[in-house]
């Protein structure tokens, strides 16, 4: 089972997402709680999913976010919000989010977000997409840039393209025809030379760097010898 803790200053919206995400037979939420009692909650029940409020009047979620950046085991968070033009998504997204869900998000694509998340994978509603390519990035590639992927072995290359995509760690491994545990020291060797601290500011250099229009005729990378 993904367990998972919803944090939401709004008890109506707790109780709706609690009942959507739950009906789900291999995801059990095991509480829910507003932002002043994210971190205790968390610590108690140690989910591996967080689905978490970005603006909340105690505390709002992403000082709750840098938080739970403390815990021993840090759980995979995506940030919820009603707003696709939220001007904390940059903020959220460098702060180690995993991901960026607006409430509204349809069921199926919840649930689905929470497995992904769950296997170390991003999530990001459609309609948020677009605002963090835009706000996120620089207008191009750059000399450092360059410089960041001339240091990453054709592997590591293939293996940041696929984290553009948003696969998992399973999805990379079987794509690649790799083991789960080489694809995972593969993206901890691609985060200490992007000097980033999570999946979702590698996938976005990615796109910053082109790296998803480089692959084969579909536009991914085949597996190399």
């Amino acid at each position: 089972m993904i367990r998972v803790v919803i944090v939401d200053d709004e008890t109506l919206v707790r109780s709706g997402l609690s009942l959507i995400v739950g009906s789900a037979p291999d995801i059990e939420v095991v509480a829910t709680c507003s932002g002043g009692e994210a971190v205790e909650t968390i610590g108690e029940h140690a989910p591996e999913v967080v689905l978490l409020d970005i603006r909340m009047p105690d505390v709002d979620g992403l000082t709750v976010l840098r938080s739970l950046h403390a815990l021993s085991r840090p759980p995979a968070v995506a940030m919820l919000t009603t707003f696709d033009t939220d001007e904390y998504i940059g903020t959220a997204l460098r702060g180690g989010a995993a991901g960026f869900l607006l409430k509204d998000t349809d069921p199926e694509h919840l649930m689905h977000a929470v497995r992904v998340l769950a296997a170390g994978g991003r999530v990001l509603s459609p309609a948020v997409t677009d605002t963090v390519i835009a706000g996120y990035l620089d207008s191009g590639p750059n000399r450092e840039t360059a410089d960041r992927l001339r240091s990453m072995t054709t592997r590591e290359l293939d293996v940041l393209a696929l984290l553009g995509e948003g696969l998992s760690n399973a999805e990379i491994a079987a794509r690649l025809f790799l083991s789960t545990g080489t694809v995972k020291d593969h993206i901890s060797a691609i985060l200490a030379k992007l000097g980033t601290s999570n999946r979702v500011q590698a996938a976005v250099f990615a796109h910053q760097a082109g790296l998803l229009d480089s692959g084969a005729d579909d536009g991914r990378p085949g597996p190399r010898a």
